[in-house]
C-alpha cells in the first residue's frame, strides 16, 4: 500500500491555492474520497486539524448538496439527480470518520436507512439514478451494475445489526447476479476489486476479484502505462478512473508495477481539455498515493 504523505499534502495545497478543493465546488464522489483521505491523513499524522476539515467538508456538503431526503450529486440543474453508488460511497466515508467522531457513523446509518427503500426494487436490482426529490427514477436509467454490491458492503461496514434487514435484501441481489456480472468499465473495475477485499473470502468476492483482474489485464496499454477505459477503446484513459483502479489494486494486493507506472504516467499526462483541472482528478490521485481509509484492514 502506498503512503507517499508529502505528494498528498503537495497536491492539497495546489488545490487550495486554486480554490479547487476542498474549498471549491461541491461534487459528491469527490467530496467522498476527500473525506476519506482527510480521515486518513489524520490517522497518518495524528494532526487533528485534518479531523476539524473533515467535519467542515460534511458541513459544507449538507449545506449545498443536502436534500430533505438524501444528497443530490452535484451536476448542473438539468443533469442533477442521485446516484446510489454516491451516497454509498458517501456512507463509507461518513463511517470512516465515525471511527474518530462516532456520531458521523450514526449519520451514515441514518442514510442508508433513509434512502435505501427509495432505490430498491426487490429481488429486481438498485435503480442507478434517481430526481433530486427522489421522487422517481431518473429518465431513460435502469438498475446498476454494482450499485447492490456497494451497499451490501458498505452496510456491513456500518451496522450489521443495526441495517440487518437492508444487508439481506442486498445480500439476495448479490447472490442472484454475482455468477454473469462481467465489469468492463474502467472505474467500476477498481471499486468492485475494493468491495471484495473487505469480504475476500465470500464466493461473490472470489469470483468477481479473478474475472476483474483478466478483464484489466486486457486494458492495461503498456507503453506507456495506463488502463483504457474499455478493452475496446484502448485509446481513451481517464486520470481519475485510472486512480480508481489503483485503489483497488492496491487493496487486492496486485499488480504493484501498474500502480507505479499509471501514477507515473498521470503525474505528466494532459488531455487539453478543461476537466484536467478537475478536483476528481487531483483529490483520487491522493487516494491512489494514500488509500490509507480506504483499506482499513492492511
Amino acid at each position: 500500500m502506498l503512503k507517499d504523505i508529502p505528494r498528498v499534502l503537495e497536491k492539497l495545497d495546489w488545490m487550495r491555492g486554486r480554490r479547487i478543493w476542498p474549498n471549491g465546488e461541491r461534487y459528491l464522489w469527490t467530496d467522498a474520497f476527500g473525506l476519506v483521505l482527510l480521515v486518513s491523513l489524520y490517522r497518518e499524522t495524528g494532526e487533528v486539524r485534518y479531523l476539524d476539515e473533515a467535519e467542515w467538508l460534511v458541513s459544507e456538503v449538507d449545506r449545498v448538496l443536502g436534500c430533505p431526503r438524501g444528497i443530490r450529486i452535484g451536476k448542473v440543474p438539468e443533469e442533477d439527480g442521485q446516484y446510489f453508488h454516491y451516497l454509498a460511497m458517501w456512507m463509507y466515508a461518513l463511517g470512516r470518520l465515525g471511527t474518530a467522531r462516532p456520531e458521523y457513523r450514526e449519520r451514515a446509518i441514518a442514510l442508508a436507512r433513509e434512502v435505501h427503500p427509495v432505490f430498491l426494487v426487490r429481488d429486481r436490482g438498485v435503480i442507478w439514478k434517481m430526481t433530486v426529490d427522489l421522487s422517481a427514477p431518473f429518465p431513460g436509467y435502469g438498475f446498476g451494475a454494482l450499485d447492490h454490491f456497494h451497499g451490501y458492503v458498505v452496510y456491513r461496514l456500518l451496522d450489521p445489526n443495526a441495517l440487518a434487514s437492508e444487508i439481506e435484501d442486498m445480500r439476495r441481489l448479490v447472490e442472484m447476479t454475482y455468477r454473469n456480472t462481467t465489469i468492463t468499465q474502467d472505474l467500476g473495475l477498481g471499486m468492485i476489486l475494493w468491495m471484495t477485499h473487505f469480504f475476500p473470502n465470500e464466493p461473490w468476492a472470489s469470483l468477481q476479484r479473478e474475472r476483474s483482474l483478466a478483464i484489466l489485464d486486457q486494458m492495461w496499454i503498456d507503453p506507456p502505462g495506463y488502463f483504457c477505459r474499455e478493452p475496446f477503446l484502448p485509446e481513451v484513459k481517464f486520470p481519475f478512473t485510472n486512480y480508481g483502479i489503483s485503489v483497488g489494486l492496491q487493496a487486492v494486493n496486485a499488480w504493484h508495477d501498474r500502480v507505479e507506472r499509471l501514477n507515473g504516467f498521470f503525474e505528466c499526462y494532459r488531455s487539453g481539455a478543461e476537466c484536467d483541472a478537475n478536483a476528481i482528478n487531483t483529490v483520487m490521485a491522493c487516494t491512489s498515493y494514500l488509500p490509507g481509509e480506504f483499506l482499513p484492514l492492511q
